[in-house]
């Protein structure tokens, strides 16, 4: 039998399948139910209903239940009667190496960037109705900017995540906007829509985004597109600091490097995939 509920959440159960894939109990019973089936047909390739009832130790109810759900979702796919992983998986892998190659891709040149200017720099990728950090690169200074790798932020008060929005497709864009909540969080956020949109018009206009102190009081922002060969988002990067560190009065300057920047990375990465 795979699963098990009665291993404490942080220790290993014993049941190690024959390719490596060790179950783990957790607080979240459902999850690990779902790991079971994965982890089985991972190691059997295709298998019946039967089988991976058997195999996982789950209640009949539990599995059909369960088997449908993972149907629906297409993290399993059906077909003779024999089930397998689904194409799900595929897209979501895909997009698990996207990030990595393009983490390996911007740590130079964003390494460049950041002891050029002594800035806390970021790259960032578009995560449903919200940006999120996936590389993160200190700046050398006693000024520490707040933010660690993982962290999500708002699409419509950060660089970053004006960065990521101004290049999409309208019909893209169309279908994220009505999810943001335009809170304020400072005196200069922009909370209204259609302001939010003539700030995009003029973000690609420009070629870089720009957060006026909109995020946090006093840390400014300056944030490029990574673009793909057919002119797609796939990422941003951002370079932050307080007035003291940013020249507010000469932004075209300091926005150029960004932008350089975005652009060396979007060729290693381009580079990478060939």
């Amino acid at each position: 039998m795979l699963f098990g509920t009665s291993v404490p959440s942080t220790e290993q159960h014993g049941g190690c399948l024959s390719r490596g894939w060790c179950l783990v109990t957790t607080q979240t019973p459902a999850i690990d139910k779902a790991m079971a089936v994965f982890a089985f047909l991972a190691d059997s390739g295709r298998a019946s209903f039967t089988q991976i009832q058997k195999a996982t130790g789950l209640p009949k109810s539990t599995s059909s239940s369960l088997l449908a759900s993972l149907l629906a979702h297409g993290l399993v796919s059906l077909e003779d009667g024999r089930y397998a992983l689904g194409l799900r998986w595929y897209e979501l892998g895909n997009k698990v190496e996207e990030n990595l190659d393009i983490r390996r891709a911007a740590m130079e040149p964003l390494a460049q960037l950041r002891d050029q200017t002594q800035l806390t720099c970021h790259l960032g990728v578009l995560e449903g109705s919200s940006a999120i950090y996936v590389l993160k690169l200190e700046s050398p200074t006693a000024i520490v900017i707040r933010s660690w790798v993982g962290r999500r932020l708002s699409l419509h008060s950060s660089g970053l995540g004006k960065a990521l929005l101004a290049w999409l497709p309208e019909a893209k864009l169309n279908s994220i906007l009505p999810d943001i909540e335009f809170a304020r969080r400072t005196g200069t956020t922009i909370v209204d829509i259609d302001a939010f949109r003539q700030e995009l018009v003029a973000t690609r206009q420009r070629g870089w985004a720009f957060d006026n102190a909109e995020d946090n009081d006093g840390v400014y922002c300056i944030a490029a597109p990574v673009l793909n060969a057919a002119g797609e988002v796939t990422a941003a990067i951002s370079m932050s600091g307080v007035s003291s560190q940013i020249n507010l009065a000469n932004l075209d300057e300091t926005a150029a490097a960004v932008v350089a920047t975005a652009d060396r990375i979007a060729a290693e990465h381009h580079r990478g995939k060939i």
